[in-house]
């Protein structure tokens, strides 16, 4: 079975590096990136920069899952996930 996760190559801050990411993730850091009129290399370097621990792959995933997040209102966000049923209220009869 082939792995979903592929190593890219991109040069960050004047340096060649490898990321492996899941397909999801690496567009996803594109669109951000094109959105921001950035380069793909720019954001990357950026989310580098910022990362406070963990490995580059691990930072450009939470990235991209904070940007989309930060995306959703607060009032769907605290809802329950798509295809989890909310148990309904119980009614007390006498």
């Amino acid at each position: 079975m082939k792995s979903p996760v592929v190593k890219r190559s991109i040069v960050i801050a004047g340096h060649k590096t490898s990321v492996s990411l899941e397909d999801a993730f690496w567009t996803g850091v594109k669109d951000i990136a094109v959105g921001r009129d950035m380069t793909l290399s720019d954001l990357v370097a950026s989310i580098d920069t910022d990362r406070r621990h963990g490995n580059l792959s691990s930072a450009i995933r939470l990235f991209v899952l904070e940007y989309y997040r930060s995306q959703v209102p607060d009032e769907k966000r605290d809802a329950a996930p798509s295809g989890v049923a909310r148990s309904a209220p119980v009614s007390q009869s006498a």
